[in-house]
């Protein structure tokens, strides 16, 4: 079987990787442009490109795939199947038909639940108690296409965007192998959607992660892990601007909101629309995120001092 596979993060590296160790033909690797990264901003390869280049396969980075030479490419390759993992651009039409078996994308959601962009944020930020990964048949839709294998994973109390993705693209690999293996012996059964049941996880603003101090406090916690590590809880208070990166419910408190309530050495309590929030892990503006206690011995806070919801940075 020839396979083209693409993807660009951690999340599909993890993927190519399991593709590689089953010594399955990928005849070649789909990743998006280098990015310039870091403070020099250096033009830097994705993790599925450099992964690709260690085992000499042929990596292609086009703009788009809706030219129509990208697309000629591809289809020399004659490839039987593709399989897509968080790749981030769109695929026509035209490069779904080109693989003689279609396209497979291995998303990190049990659909139809979490269609769209951000499925694990989406997931932490309502409070899901579960989540997992679906190797679907891909079509025009978004997430729409039929579901031919779900594996499910539980979502632990303290889990933050991070560690459930990191969760996730290990499973990911491990159901897209299960998924290839059933595909050669003619056992995937594709299972469509029930668009009723379907909900959309939207891309993640900047601004949707300052903290509104009248949600209440469990709502609050979600968040502060839902949006670890990007683009990080934020918050202000006496014209500094923070970001909060671990925290707990304190249901022995309530207060009016955004208000300290009290100082520990461990923590410092904000009131909340319901309950109390205890601030543990926070970051000032070009500084590294540090527990309270040591962040109080160079920020001065007292109780009845008040967070504000605003813009942060």
């Amino acid at each position: 079987m020839k396979i083209i596979f693409a993807g660009t993060p951690y999340f599909a590296e993890q993927a190519l990787e399991r593709l590689i160790e089953k010594k399955l033909e990928v005849v070649a690797v789909l990743t998006q442009p280098d990015r310039p990264s870091g403070r020099g901003l250096q033009f830097k390869a994705s993790p599925v490109k450099q992964l690709a280049l260690k085992h000499g396969l042929d990596v292609l980075q086009p703009q788009s795939l809706k030219n129509e030479e990208v697309q000629l490419q591809l289809k020399k390759l004659q490839a039987d199947l593709m399989v897509v993992a968080a790749y981030g651009l769109i695929l026509p039409k035209p490069v779904l038909q080109i693989p003689l078996q279609g396209c497979l994308n291995i998303h990190a959601s049990i659909l139809p639940r979490w269609r769209g962009a951000a499925p694990i944020q989406r997931a932490i930020l309502a409070g899901d108690e579960q989540t997992g990964i679906t190797i679907m048949q891909m079509d025009e839709g978004l997430d729409t296409g039929d579901m031919l294998l779900k594996k499910y994973c539980q979502i632990q109390v303290k889990e933050t965007t991070e560690t459930l993705h990191n969760k996730l693209a290990l499973l990911g690999a491990e159901a897209i192998s299960e998924a290839l293996e059933l595909l050669i012996q003619k056992k995937l059964i594709p299972i469509r959607q029930d668009n009723e049941q379907a909900t959309y996880a939207s891309k993640i603003t900047k601004e949707e992660a300052h903290l509104d101090w009248n949600q209440s406090a469990t709502q609050l916690e979600r968040n502060i892990r839902g949006y670890n590590p990007y683009p990080g809880a934020s918050a202000k208070i006496n014209d500094t601007f923070l970001k909060i990166w671990q925290a707990s419910v304190n249901q022995e408190i309530n207060g009016e909101a955004g208000v300290v309530t009290k100082i520990g050495n461990e923590s410092i309590t904000v009131s909340c629309g319901v309950d109390a929030l205890n601030l543990e892990v926070i970051q000032r503006p070009n500084s590294k995120a540090i527990p309270v206690g040591q962040f109080l011995q160079g920020y001065k806070i007292k109780v009845g001092d008040r967070f504000v919801t605003t813009k942060c940075m």
